[in-house]
Order: structure tokens, then C-alpha cells, then sequence
């Protein structure tokens, strides 16, 4: 069943894999079969102190104000759209922030660009929007509203050099 919209509001990110081809599939077929029991060992690959090393690189990316203040108009964007009933709440605003850090971070870098903004927009706010019922008739996604946003939003053009 669909979830209200202050639930699906805490969730950090929608994403969607899809389904594996042909081979993929089998391959997980295969290996369920090869194991012969539901258990199944995980190699760990991160310990507790390791992950929280991760948390608190990705709290030192640097945010400048102009790409802050442009992760605030994109949401502030969905939020004025006609087509939107319930834009982005500012929960929206700390998720692309902090997927917008994490980016950066692999990245390689200590700083936010806009173009980590753009890149993590669709799955930090997509699925916070509520859409007219209307265009869930057209085929209108809320992935395609973000979109629209993100054409809309003037890009800051100072980008750090830290």
C-alpha cells in the first residue's frame, strides 16, 4: 500500500535497480542453489569505527553559501510548481545536502558543487513530491518535475577551489 506523505518524507533517497537480465538473474539462481541454505555469510568489509569515519568525512565537506542557497531554491522550486499538490519539505533540503557531501566526497573532493547537486536531486526529492492525480493520468513522473526544476533553477557559477 502507498505510504502518506509525511512517511515517505524520511526517507533519505528513492532509487529503483530494476530487474537483472537474463544471465544476471540465473547467476542469482545459481548461487542460491550452490549454497543450499537460506544463511548466508557476509565478508565484512567495514567495522564500527570505519563507519563512522565515513559519517564524519562526509559531515566535513564544505557547503558554500551559493550552492546552499541553490539546494534551497530547487526545493523551493518544487514547492511553487502548478503541477505539485506537496512539494519538498526542508527534510528534502538536509537530503540533498547530505547525498550532495557524500557525492563530493567520492568524488574526491571537500566541497559541493552544483553538479553533485544535480546528480542526487531525482533521488532526494522525487519521492517527496505529491503530483495533481491528473498527471499521474499523462504519464508527468515526479522524477520529471524535479527535472523541470532543475532546468528552472539558475546554477550558481562561483565554484570553490579549496
Amino acid at each position: 500500500y502507498p505510504l502518506p506523505e509525511a512517511q515517505l518524507d524520511r526517507f533519505l533517497v528513492r532509487m529503483s535497480v530494476g530487474y537483472p537480465g537474463r544471465n544476471d538473474e540465473w547467476e542469482v539462481l545459481s548461487r542460491r542453489l550452490d549454497r543450499g541454505v537460506d544463511e548466508v555469510r557476509l565478508n565484512v568489509i567495514a567495522d564500527r569505527a570505519a563507519v563512522l569515519a565515513m559519517q564524519r568525512a562526509v559531515e566535513a565537506v564544505h557547503v558554500e553559501p551559493d550552492v546552499g542557497y541553490y539546494i534551497v531554491d530547487l526545493v523551493t522550486a518544487t514547492r511553487a510548481r502548478p503541477s505539485v499538490l506537496v512539494g519538498a519539505s526542508p527534510r528534502g533540503s538536509l537530503a540533498l545536502v547530505k547525498l550532495s557531501r557524500a557525492r563530493a566526497l567520492l568524488d574526491g573532493r571537500d566541497f559541493v558543487t552544483p553538479d553533485d547537486v544535480k546528480a542526487v536531486a531525482v533521488p532526494a526529492l522525487a519521492h517527496r513530491l505529491v503530483l495533481h492525480p491528473e498527471l499521474w493520468v499523462s504519464g508527468v513522473s515526479a522524477e520529471d518535475i524535479v527535472g523541470q526544476c532543475l532546468d528552472l533553477v539558475p546554477t550558481p557559477q562561483s565554484v570553490p577551489s579549496r
